[in-house]
């Protein structure tokens, strides 16, 4: 079921693709570009860890959902869909993160 939610909803982000920013906010988001997405990710992270520290299960349910929402806004502007990501996640699968993060050093 959860991979069918990523699946939908990515669908519709990419559909807002060119929609009017006027009506949209996934289209407005869209249409500020990897720039604004990422400012906005950077708000979402920080609202996340606030949740965790201090405002308890539900609230840290609720930022980690826009969290996600706005960095498949950032996937779909720069062409990546959830299968890409999954997939390099199960490439990492069974991998020590420490061996992961050194191979990447190459």
């Amino acid at each position: 079921m959860s991979e069918d939610v990523i699946q939908r909803l990515f669908a519709t982000i990419e559909s807002r693709k060119g929609a009017d920013p006027e009506t949209s906010y996934t289209a407005k988001l869209l249409a500020g570009g990897s720039k604004k997405i990422g400012k906005k990710i950077g708000e979402e992270a920080a609202e996340v860890v606030i949740a965790a520290l201090s405002e308890g299960p539900d609230a840290l349910t609720r930022e980690s959902a826009d969290l996600i929402y706005h960095l498949m806004a950032l996937w779909a502007a720069n062409g990546i869909t959830p299968d890409d990501v999954m997939n390099e996640l199960a490439r990492r699968e069974g991998v020590s993160g420490i061996a992961e993060k050194a191979s990447r050093k190459k």
